[in-house]
């Protein structure tokens, strides 16, 4: 298993089918799982998909419409059934209070476990841990959106050729990782920058610059694409995205995986997606999300493609 994928819950939008369950998105990063916009029946996807409640660290809800959210009643009564001994950290609109309150407390339940919650009012870092800062950013919707995105911070890459030109071996390696310095050698000299990865979510929402904001340099973004180019006026009309749209915006921000989801019920073949998000320039890996499906985040890319300059 990656230590770092995409578990696809569900892809629907607001009408389920046979085969798309409405939406719900675990990402694993490392010892977190981020549970994106539970949907009505994402605690049984969570099962088959064999996410846990124990694994969850965050929610993080876009909006207060249901095929985004419904399924957050079932996931907190589970991870307070579940006794889950850690905090489990919720992010939403601070618009849609009364929702999540109402949600939270739909029916009688016992309750066992924490979960933080951190109301979204505007742009900008609403987490900061060690491995990533997660972000959030509006998005253009008839009721308050917002997408979130994580960044890990850069790192460095030793070079052990560099480090052997320099007589540094064993524990000195880490000495001069931790202290910057070690016998007059810096560690710039010693090694390369090495990126951090970025990841992010966005669903409904009109072209605007927050989906700009949050897609720029992303190694893999999952985002709406609810309609196709020949029902762009709909779109527009409820707040929503075409494929074209969405991999236009993907390629003007050189984003690497696009992951496209959240799928109107009138269309039957997921291959049109692909043909259009293709024709409106999107060169890089593509998936068309499917119910169940793990998508892993990408390696990280070479210092020198975001860099040409160097460190």
């Amino acid at each position: 298993m990656s230590p770092r994928e995409l578990v696809v819950l569900g892809t629907a939008s607001q009408v389920p089918t046979r085969h798309r369950n409405h939406n719900g998105y675990a990402l694993r990063w490392d010892a977190d799982t981020i549970l994106f916009d539970p949907g009505e029946g994402t605690q049984r996807q969570m099962m088959l998909a064999s996410v846990s409640a124990h694994q969850l660290t965050r929610i993080c809800v876009t909006h207060f419409h249901g095929d985004h959210s419904l399924g957050l009643a079932g996931v907190i009564q589970r991870i307070n059934l579940d006794r889950v001994p850690h905090p489990v950290h919720v992010h939403y609109p601070a618009s849609g209070q009364q929702y999540y309150d109402r949600l939270r407390g739909a029916t009688a339940y016992r309750e066992t476990a924490r979960l933080p919650t951190h109301p979204v009012t505007d742009d900008g870092p609403i987490a900061h841990e060690p491995g990533f800062t997660l972000s959030a950013h509006r998005l253009s919707h008839p009721v308050d959106s917002f997408g979130y995105r994580l960044v890990e911070p850069d790192g460095r890459r030793m070079l052990p050729d560099r480090l052997a030109a320099h007589g540094i071996t064993g524990r000195d390696v880490g000495r001069l990782q931790r202290d910057g310095t070690l016998r007059g050698v810096r560690v710039e000299d010693v090694s390369e920058r090495r990126p951090g990865q970025r990841f992010a979510f966005v669903m409904d929402t009109r072209l605007c610059d927050g989906v700009y904001a949050l897609a720029e340099e992303c190694d893999l973004l999952v985002i709406e694409s609810t309609f196709l180019a020949r029902d762009e006026a709909l779109a527009h009309e409820y707040g929503h995205l075409t494929a074209g749209q969405a991999a236009r915006a993907a390629a003007e921000s050189r984003v690497r995986h696009l992951v496209l989801t959240h799928f109107s019920q009138r269309y039957d073949d997921p291959a049109a997606f692909a043909e259009e998000a293709r024709a409106a320039g999107f060169e890089g890996d593509l998936t068309i999300a499917e119910d169940l499906s793990r998508v892993p985040v990408p390696p990280r890319r070479d210092a020198a493609v975001l860099d040409p300059q160097g460190p």
